[in-house]
C-alpha cells in the first residue's frame, strides 16, 4: 500500500535525507586513494550520531555497516573492506539515516582520481537519467514513466539498466510501495499521487545489463566486471509537482564545482 505523507511528515524525512546529503559531503571530502571504505563507514557512523540521527541501514535486513561502499564492477550493497581505494576506482556510496522516526537514503558515485573517460561519462550520464527520471514524477502519472524516462536515455548510449534492483518508497520504513524500477513502459505501474515520497536510484552499467550476487551475501556485481554507476535522490510530489528532498550540494560544495542540475527542484534554501 502506497502511504503518502502530509507536509509535516514530508519535512522530517527532509531532515533525514538532509543528514544523509550531510554525510555524503563530509565523504566527498576525505575519499581518496589509500583510505579504506571501512575507515569511510567508520567516520560516517560518528557524523550521523554526532548530528543527531541513526544510521539507517546498520542492523537493517542483517547490514553490518552504515555505508554500503560499491567499488568498479560492483553496483549495489558493497560491505566496506580493508581495501584501499584505488586511482582510477569509482566508488558509489550509498548511505541511510533514521531521524525523527522517518529515513532518508541517499548516493553518489563517486570518481576517485584519473578515471577513464567512458567511465567519466557514464557516471556523467547515470546521474543525468536520475534528474530526468526526477521530473516524470507528477500527478497524474504512473511509476512508468519515471522508469522508462531512466530506461531510454541510458540505453541511448547502449548501456546496460539493472533489473532486479528498483528504486521505493521511502517514510517511516526504509523500502515501502511502491517499486520504481529503472525499466518500463509508459504510462505503466502505480499511479502517482500527492505526497508520496519515493527514493529514485538509477543502477546503470557500461556493459551487460546482468548481475550477481557474491559469497558476503550482500555485494551485487556486473557479471562481465565491467563498470556500474549509482545515483539516488528522495523526491516528494508537492502541489503535483517534484520536490527534491536530498541534495548533492554538500558534495559539490567538498569538490569544489558548480552545478545547476537542482534548480527548480528544492523549495528550501540550504545552507552551506
Amino acid at each position: 500500500m502506497i502511504i503518502p505523507k502530509n507536509r509535516e511528515e514530508i519535512e522530517l524525512i527532509r531532515q533525514s535525507a538532509l543528514l544523509v546529503s550531510k554525510t555524503l559531503g563530509m565523504v566527498a571530502g576525505i575519499i581518496k586513494p589509500g583510505i579504506t571504505t571501512l575507515e569511510l563507514d567508520k567516520i560516517a557512523e560518528e557524523f550521523i550520531r554526532d548530528n543527531g540521527g541513526v544510521p539507517g541501514f546498520k542492523g537493517l535486513y542483517g547490514c553490518p555497516s552504515t555505508l554500503l561502499t560499491s567499488v568498479n564492477e560492483q553496483v549495489v550493497h558493497g560491505l566496506p573492506t580493508n581495501r584501499p581505494i584505488e586511482d582510477g576506482d569509482i566508488v558509489s556510496v550509498d548511505c541511510g539515516v533514521l531521524m525523527n522516526d522517518f529515513y532518508g537514503d541517499h548516493a553518489y558515485t563517486f570518481e576517485i582520481g584519473n578515471v577513464k573517460p567512458e567511465t567519466k561519462l557514464l557516471l556523467q550520464r547515470t546521474k543525468e537519467s536520475l534528474y530526468i527520471g526526477i521530473k516524470e514524477c507528477k500527478t497524474g502519472n504512473r511509476v512508468g514513466d519515471i522508469s522508462n524516462a531512466i530506461q531510454k536515455y541510458t540505453e541511448s548510449f547502449g548501456y546496460g539498466v539493472v533489473r532486479e534492483l528498483v528504486g521505493h518508497g521511502l517514510g517511516r520504513k526504509l523500502h515501502e510501495e511502491p517499486e520504481v524500477p529503472n525499466y518500463g513502459k509508459k504510462g505503466s505501474g502505480k499511479l502517482l499521487v500527492e505526497g508520496m515520497t519515493i527514493a529514485i536510484e538509477p543502477m546503470i552499467n557500461l556493459g551487460t545489463k546482468n548481475i550477481q550476487q557474491l559469497k558476503d551475501g550482500w555485494t551485487i556485481v556486473t557479471r562481465d566486471k565491467k563498470p556500474s554507476a549509482h545515483f539516488e535522490h528522495n523526491v516528494a510530489i508537492v502541489d503535483g509537482k517534484p520536490e527534491l528532498l536530498s541534495t548533492f550540494a554538500y558534495v559539490y560544495q567538498a569538490i569544489g564545482i558548480e552545478s545547476n542540475e537542482e534548480e527548480g527542484l528544492r523549495q528550501q534554501a540550504l545552507v552551506l
